[in-house]
């Protein structure tokens, strides 16, 4: 059976798919085809409901749960790992709330983080995530939101960190950051939905053993990407969470999606949302 299955080509996604696409783990007769794309136009298919599995931001995920199912295993969630918002130097809350700011999807993590952050902050333009630094370097933003490995990479830029978001979360909820999940559809048999999830666990649980032999792939993808950098953002988001999301993750989740329902960030969501 082949299913649809889109990722990103950030190292964290390349890390713990590469096993279960190569034949290093027992795929228990599941194949795949994949589809490597940005996370916001992940979201963006998976809105369209045309992809079977699918790494989805949180806050996409929550005006889909009527369609996918979460999994139990694969998710990037844990601490001192949100996204960050930066400048040129540094600004008040109330020159943010009035800034144009870059943002790497209206459907992001990162996006909803911010929202809570700063409601009054409705200047936003939606940029590729890996062109947010030069646009606000070249003044086309006053801000501008960062993720992935550019959270490595402001620095060295001359640009300054404003608000960490994952520690603004952290501080008001004592849980841990959920930034993205990889989700299943509903119209794929449950039995099929368990072993998607099995599968994934196990080729997470190998790209931890074996990292060495994983790395050619994600090196692949990576492209100009410092192997330190690649390493460091690996070591980020791809944690013991990944593997099982466990108790306090699985309540991180249900606390992100109830605090956005009760500010009106999102709509009314499906509460049986992960995989059976």
């Amino acid at each position: 059976m082949t299913l649809s299955l889109g990722f990103s080509p950030c190292p964290n996604d390349t890390f713990i798919f590469d096993a279960m696409l190569h034949g290093k783990v027992d795929t228990e007769g599941l194949s795949f085809e994949v589809f490597m794309e940005d996370v916001e136009a992940l979201n963006q298919r998976a809105f369209a409901g045309n992809i079977a599995i699918t790494k989805l931001s949180y806050h996409a995920f929550a005006y889909l749960t009527h369609r996918y199912a979460l999994l139990d295993a694969g998710s990037a969630l844990g601490h001192n790992c949100g996204p960050l918002l930066i400048a040129a130097q540094p600004i008040s809350d109330d020159e943010i709330d009035n800034a144009l700011i870059a943002i790497p999807g209206k459907m992001t993590t990162a996006n909803f983080l911010l929202s809570l952050a700063y409601p009054k902050a409705q200047n936003k333009r939606e940029t590729l995530f890996s062109a947010i630094e030069d646009a606000v370097l070249e003044g086309k933003a006053q801000a501008g939101l960062i993720i992935h490995e550019n959270r490595f990479t402001y620095q060295q830029k001359g640009l300054v960190k404003l608000i960490d978001l994952g520690e603004y979360w952290e501080k008001m909820t004592g849980l841990p950051i959920p930034l993205g999940g990889i989700v299943v559809h509903r119209d794929v048999p449950m039995e099929w939905q368990q072993k998607v999830n099995r599968v994934l666990r196990r080729s997470v649980e190998y790209a931890f053993e074996h990292r060495a032999d994983v790395m050619p792939f994600v090196r692949q993808h990576a492209q100009t990407m410092d192997d330190a950098v690649m390493q460091a953002h690996i070591d980020l988001y791809v944690t013991h969470r990944t593997v099982h999301l466990g108790e306090e993750g699985r309540a991180a989740v249900h606390q992100m999606f109830r605090v956005a329902r009760e500010r009106a960030v999102i709509p009314d969501y499906e509460e049986n949302f992960f995989i059976n």
